[in-house]
C-alpha cells in the first residue's frame, strides 16, 4: 500500500489509491462517487440553488428505515448566527463558512404524537428504540451525503454537535424525545481535498467468522502508510504521559484518542435522559 496516489485530483478514488483490482465491470459510475468521498471543511461563498434543499431531504427520505418509522427529523440550518454558534459549540469553525448545515436528529416526539392521536399511549421507548432512531437517522443522512456529492458539492459529518447537547436543543427548539446526534455542512467545495486511506480490506471483511488473523501486520502496514501520507502532522492528540513513537501514524493517533475520554461527550445517558429519553 502506498501513500503515492493521494493526490489532490478529483477523479482518484479508493480503488486507485489502495491498488484494490476488481473487475472492471463491477465498478459503475456510482461506486467511483462514492469511493471518491472525502471530507470537506473549506466552501465557496456561491449561494446554493433553490429547491436544492428538498432535492437532498427527498434522497434522504428514500433510504431504508427500520418498520417504515422514519424515526428521525432533519433541522436545516441557514441563519448565519445559529451557524457561527454550532461552529462555536461543535469546535468546527467551517461549520459558520458553509452555506447549509442540516441537524440529524434521532425523533421519537413524532412517534408518540403518532401514537397519542391513534388513541394509545406510546410503550416502545426504550433503548432498542433508541438504536432505531439513531440508525434511522444515518441512512437518511449518509443517502443525502451521496446525493450531494452527486451534485458537485462536498460534505462533512459534525459529531461535535453532541458537545453541546442542551444548547443546541434550544438553539433548534428540539422538543423531548429528540437530539441533535450529528451535523452535517453542504456547500461547494474550496479546495479539493486528498480521498484518504482507510483500514485494508483484510482487517475490515471476514469471511464467515470473525478473525484477527494477519491483524498486527496490516494494521502496521496502515499506519506506515497514514504516517507517511501526513494527515496526522498538525492534529496530534496530547495525553498525559504519551511516548514519542518512531512514527504518528493512525495507531498512534487512535490509541491516544481513546486514552482521552471527551470531556464534552461525559455523561451522555444523562443528558439524553434530560431530553426526554428513556434507557
Amino acid at each position: 500500500m502506498s501513500c503515492s496516489g493521494e493526490v489532490m485530483g478529483r477523479d482518484v478514488d479508493r480503488f486507485d489509491l489502495e491498488g484494490r483490482r476488481v473487475p472492471e465491470e463491477l465498478v459503475n459510475d456510482v461506486i467511483r462517487l462514492m469511493a471518491r468521498h472525502r471530507s470537506v471543511r473549506a466552501y465557496r461563498p456561491d449561494p446554493l440553488p433553490e429547491g436544492l434543499l428538498e432535492v437532498l431531504v427527498t434522497a434522504a427520505q428514500s433510504a431504508s428505515t427500520s418498520s417504515n418509522l422514519q424515526a428521525y427529523s432533519i433541522v436545516a440550518v441557514e441563519d448565519a448566527e445559529k451557524r457561527r454558534l454550532l461552529a462555536e459549540w461543535s469546535k468546527n469553525p467551517f461549520v459558520a463558512q458553509a452555506p447549509l448545515f442540516l441537524a440529524f436528529c434521532p425523533d421519537l416526539h413524532r412517534l408518540e404524537r403518532v401514537a397519542q392521536r391513534q388513541g394509545y399511549e406510546m410503550q416502545s421507548a426504550g433503548l432498542e428504540m433508541f438504536i432505531v432512531a439513531v440508525v434511522d437517522a444515518a441512512l437518511a443522512a449518509q443517502n443525502l451525503a451521496l446525493a450531494a456529492e452527486s451534485l458537485g458539492l462536498g460534505i462533512c459529518y459534525i459529531g461535535g454537535l453532541r458537545n453541546e447537547l442542551e444548547k443546541v436543543a434550544e438553539l433548534l427548539r428540539l422538543p423531548p424525545g429528540t437530539f441533535g446526534l450529528f451535523g452535517m455542512t453542504v456547500g461547494y467545495p474550496a479546495d479539493a481535498p486528498r480521498v484518504r486511506h482507510r483500514l485494508p480490506l483484510e482487517v475490515v471483511l471476514h469471511r464467515e467468522e470473525y478473525s484477527d488473523a494477519g491483524l498486527d501486520e496490516a494494521l502496521g502496514r496502515y499506519d506506515a502508510v497514514t504516517a507517511e501520507s501526513g494527515i496526522y502532522a498538525k492534529r496530534r492528540v496530547a495525553v498525559e504521559d504519551a511516548r514519542e513513537p518512531e512514527v504518528y501514524g493512525w495507531l498512534e493517533h487512535t490509541a491516544r484518542r481513546l486514552a482521552r475520554p471527551s470531556a464534552s461527550r461525559l455523561h451522555m445517558r444523562e443528558r439524553l435522559e434530560r431530553l426526554g429519553w428513556v434507557f
